[in-house]
């Protein structure tokens, strides 16, 4: 794929234009003992809207942040001021973390021109360039969903993957992924799906960027992955398993999809073989 990445240059020239609306997609783990939303308000690109992957959920399911339908998904983008053959540009607080999150969402609801901030908010500040505080709001327009279901995967598709011996890769710390450390979400076993390999996504990230092309290849074959054949992959709730497709895609893999509910479904099921060590 082409990197779908821009630079705090490309997007400066761009603040105010009405093809391109700018979206704060920051979230962070518990454990951060940040607020993403008042780190919002207090200071963000100009013209950013924020993107809650908390609210913007289908919170029937009692897991985190899971995929919207995609009508609901459509009412809300476009409640944002996020249309039709608009450029999206997303961004985050870390860097790149969440951000992924919402370009997988944005692109599997059939967005066709979605792009991330490269390094996100501390990139930008860093270059000098402005921040304005306070809710920004756009007027309404209408974003029409083409669901692409090829990048998204439930717990049954996952289970009928492990069986066929397809491709599982579990971005979360290794530590959990062995069953060695706990999982921060209470009642969580540890471990890992059958045939599932480790790739951290901390490893293919370094100053709030993902690692160059090479290494990350380097990385996946290390691993075992054959990026001609598809992957799924996983993480704790769906977010860094994103940026892991992410790197997998600009790394040259054919097909990835993303296991929505990730650990914090398949731990929780009762049906779900979990492998340690």
């Amino acid at each position: 794929m082409n990197t779908p990445f821009v630079t705090t240059e490309w997007l400066a020239t761009r603040l105010g234009d009405p093809k391109t609306v700018i979206v704060d997609a920051s979230w962070y783990l518990p454990a951060a003992n940040r607020d993403a939303q008042e780190e919002y308000l207090a200071g963000h690109i100009p013209g950013a809207v924020f993107f809650d992957i908390d609210a913007i959920a289908d919170t029937s399911t009692g897991l985190p942040h899971m995929l919207l339908a995609p009508e609901p998904f459509a009412m809300a983008a476009g409640a944002l001021g996020i249309g039709d053959d608009m450029t999206i540009v997303i961004y985050d607080g870390a860097g790149l973390f969440s951000a992924a999150r919402a370009w997988w969402e944005f692109t599997a609801m059939g967005a066709t021109d979605v792009r991330i901030l490269e390094g996100g908010a501390p990139q930008w500040i860093a270059d000098g360039r402005p921040l304005e505080s306070g809710p920004v709001s756009r007027p309404a327009r209408t974003f029409t969903p083409r669901f692409r279901p090829e990048l998204v995967r439930g717990h049954a598709d996952v289970k009928a993957a492990i069986a066929a011996r397809q491709q599982i890769a579990d971005a979360r710390p290794a530590g959990r992924f062995s069953g060695r450390d706990p999982e921060p979400r209470p009642g969580l076993p540890s471990g890992h799906m059958p045939g599932a390999v480790s790739l951290p996504a901390a490893d293919l990230v370094a100053g709030g960027r993902l690692k160059p092309t090479t290494e990350l290849k380097t990385m996946f074959e290390a691993a075992g992955l054959d990026l001609d054949r598809p992957v799924v992959t996983s993480c704790g709730s769906g977010v860094t398993a994103a940026t892991l497709m992410l790197a997998l895609s600009l790394a040259g893999a054919k097909q990835v999809a993303v296991y929505d509910g990730s650990w914090a479904e398949w731990a929780s099921r009762p049906d779900s073989e979990i492998v340690t060590g």
